[in-house]
């Protein structure tokens, strides 16, 4: 049976969440269920609320009465814990790297390692894929979710390639995709390039940068004083909005000042450096390589 999901840098984010054994904590990615079991081995009288979009991770569901998983957004995170009455918690954590399971269900769409149409939807309900982004955005849109969310310097030419593919034959599978952009790949970066381009039309599909923001800020609210996050991040864009939230309370990075000039943040980095996984679980999971663990605590 394939492995749902290999959780990163387990140990050091529950470890970073300082847990009591009567708290009420919040896993916003449940996925396998790998940092939800480690959760509730710690809790006693304590309670866990699991969040999980992809109805996928259902299959993976805790049988304990200390534990609820919703099928949701994490970005609705407020209004979905005052439903089951829950105004206040003691902590968080956020894994956000795409499991193994989406990955490797080869039909999902989210690897350019293989052949599948274009999905990449975290949330099969939601009515807009990868391949309806590339078959309908405007070339300059385009070029705009290449540049802002894959990082990569030539978006107006692989916008324009696009352009020109599809109006010959629709781009709706990994090989339209690859076979559209063959002559832009750099060379000896074919791995660097198509993982960056991926991940801009995912986080295009799912909004996945607005939902972090949404998510961070109302965790804020909800937490008590001495509560803590724990989000692990795989890629700059996200590590950046979580650094400067982390920081000063917002996601631009600017410290606000009261009155008398002092710095007034809501959060204290636990961690001052980021931490990163170790050689030993690099080789045990080579998809833990670029998860980035940042610790904040509710002043």
């Amino acid at each position: 049976m394939a492995v749902y999901h290999l959780p990163a840098l387990l140990n050091e984010s529950i470890a970073g969440l300082n847990l009591r054994p009567d708290g009420i904590y919040v896993d916003v990615t449940f996925g396998g269920g790998g940092h939800s079991r480690a959760i509730l081995k710690q809790l006693t009288t304590g309670r866990l609320i699991a969040f999980d979009q992809d109805t996928d991770a259902a299959a993976n569901v805790i049988n304990d009465e200390r534990f609820t998983l919703l099928c949701q957004n994490f970005r609705y995170l407020k209004n979905n814990l005052r439903y089951h009455g829950v105004s206040t918690i003691d902590g968080l954590l956020a894994d956000l790297g795409v499991s193994f399971h989406q990955f490797d269900e080869q039909e999902r769409g989210f690897s350019f390692r293989g052949e599948a149409e274009l999905d990449m939807r975290m949330n099969r309900q939601s009515p807009v894929k990868a391949s309806d982004i590339l078959r309908t955005c405007e070339e300059e849109k385009l070029a705009d979710i290449f540049y802002n969310y894959g990082e990569l310097t030539t978006s107006r030419r692989l916008a324009a390639a696009i352009v020109k593919a599809r109006a010959a034959k629709p781009v709706t599978t990994v090989s339209d995709l690859t076979a559209a952009l063959s002559g832009l790949v750099p060379p000896r970066e074919e791995n660097k390039f198509w993982a960056r381009l991926f991940q801009s039309l995912r986080i295009e599909v799912n909004g996945e940068l607005d939902a972090l923001k949404e998510m961070l800020t109302q965790a804020m609210q909800l937490l008590k004083p001495g509560g803590r996050l724990a989000v692990i991040t795989y890629h700059s864009l996200e590590d950046r909005l979580v650094k400067n939230f982390f920081r000063s309370g917002n996601f631009g990075g600017e410290s606000e000042k009261d009155f008398y000039g002092n710095v007034s943040a809501p959060l204290r980095a636990v961690n001052r450096k980021v931490i990163v996984p170790t050689e030993q679980e690099i080789m045990n999971n080579s998809r833990a390589r670029s998860a980035r663990l940042r610790i904040a605590e509710k002043i």
